[in-house]
């Protein structure tokens, strides 16, 4: 969505290990060769399912074909890449470079998303957990969960990781304020939905013309699906309800 693309992470040392597969990108794979230095790679390791995280296992697999792929289990993913993939999941340890990553269930973005936390150097590989400078899109119709991502958000914050190292963006050197400018902005978010809902409003995409005034239009479906997300987990509270395509407040 943003033109720059997303970044994957090596890590050398007697298990070379990979952390996201990209896109396939020709350009991609010569790094990943020239990186490794001679290096076998070992294994691919995947945050989650998304288009540019996985979709390029196939062109590695195909150019490396002694590696093995890692992920947890979606269904709605898990056919997509065409490479067997290997089933992990949270409280998983697994051998990279010459250390151990332990898997951090942190759904909210995606069911099957991964952190991978460096315990000595207390660094989190965390995919699209967070995103310096930006805020991560809680895709509704694609299992995206705005409850399950808060719940992730405090879950990352308890280990008070030194740093974190994202698919998008810069490194991210103060990870717990940023975590929790993410848990603000969420509650100012659901603030605006339901101030949307108490005036009348019971579209969704009438709710994104209000809260963001100002948006570019080739944005304008994943800000409806953040609005989505929002509304899905006030439903599940009891504080709104929908009738068909219409979404009303429930209580003051």
């Amino acid at each position: 969505m943003t033109g720059s693309g997303n970044m994957t992470w090596l890590i050398r040392g007697r298990v070379p290990t990979l952390i996201d597969a990209g896109v396939g990108e020709q350009r991609h794979l010569e790094a990943l060769e020239e990186a490794l230095a001679g290096e076998r790679l070992a294994q691919v390791v995947v945050t989650h399912g998304h288009v540019d995280h996985a979709s390029g296992a196939a062109a590695i697999a195909e150019r490396m074909p002694d590696v093995r792929f890692f992920k947890m289990p979606w269904p709605e993913h898990d056919h997509a890449w065409r490479v067997p993939w290997e089933a992990i999941a949270g409280g998983d340890v697994i051998a990279a470079g010459d250390t151990t990553l332990t898997a951090v269930h942190t759904p909210g973005h995606s069911p099957d998303h991964l952190c991978f936390w460096e315990a000595e150097s207390r660094v989190l590989l965390c995919g699209d957990l967070a995103w310096q400078g930006s805020t991560i899109v809680i895709p509704s119709s694609h299992g995206g969960d705005v409850s399950a991502y808060l719940a992730s958000l405090d879950r990352v914050i308890a280990l008070s990781p030194a740093k974190m190292l994202p698919a998008h963006g810069p490194v991210i050197d103060r990870p717990v304020d940023l975590l929790r400018e993410y848990i603000a902005h969420r509650a100012l978010r659901e603030q605006q939905v339901l101030a949307a809902l108490r005036i009348g409003i019971s579209d969704p995409t009438d709710m994104v013309a209000r809260i963001y005034p100002a948006l570019p239009k080739p944005l304008v479906s994943v800000a409806r699906e953040s609005v989505l997300a929002h509304l899905l987990k006030l439903e599940r509270e009891g504080k709104a309800h929908r009738e068909q395509d219409a979404w009303h407040i429930i209580g003051p």
